[in-house]
């Protein structure tokens, strides 16, 4: 399908670029730097102020360390640009309540009870969002093993997950046939 094209004239307004980069450490643990720039295209009125053109509008980071289950050991957050100076960075070590959490397990509820809403920022609780699936991608593979399913005989965590990985599909059953399953028989009821 090809993308859609404009038909008419257009001007930017706002960017938002999310950026995750995850790294491994020598001690067998894994840093994961995550950021958040939004900016706008023309100058903004901004809590008495004017913010120009390209500047941010928000610069909000995340720091993580996770271990080989994806369990969260460290966590802090940074704001360097924000609307409101001296209160959106305001929230103390509030995303060190994530310590704990594990990425694969419940993680986007339990970031929603603990830091959704005035117990956090919400742009950095949105950032946590895409965190899970973004360090995965980074341990696929490596720290993952994608191809056999865990000790406990269950397939690989990311069958079922999308469209092009649903068990009964062409994909499975061509690259993961072990796990693939056969359709479920359609019955026409009159």
């Amino acid at each position: 399908m090809p993308p859609v094209q404009p038909t008419v004239t257009r001007r930017p307004l706002h960017r938002r670029a999310l950026d995750v980069q995850v790294f491994a450490r020598e001690d067998g643990l894994f840093d994961v730097e995550a950021s958040l720039i939004d900016t706008k295209s023309h100058d903004v009125p901004l809590a008495g102020e004017t913010r120009r053109a390209g500047t941010p509008i928000h610069e909000m980071h995340l720091h993580l360390t996770v271990d080989a289950t994806l369990t969260i050991t460290a966590a802090a957050s940074d704001t360097r640009w924000m609307p409101y100076v001296g209160a959106c960075g305001e929230h103390g070590d509030a995303y060190a309540r994530m310590i704990g959490l594990n990425l694969m397990k419940g993680f986007r509820q339990a970031v929603q009870e603990r830091l959704g809403g005035t117990r956090g920022c919400t742009h950095l609780t949105e950032l946590c969002q895409v965190l899970p699936t973004a360090v995965i991608q980074a341990m696929a593979g490596s720290v993952i093993d994608t191809r056999e399913g865990d000790a406990d005989g269950n397939p690989p965590f990311q069958l079922d997950r999308c469209h092009a990985l649903r068990r009964d599909g062409e994909t499975v059953a061509k690259f993961y046939p072990r796990w693939h399953q056969a359709p479920e028989t359609a019955t026409n009821v009159s």
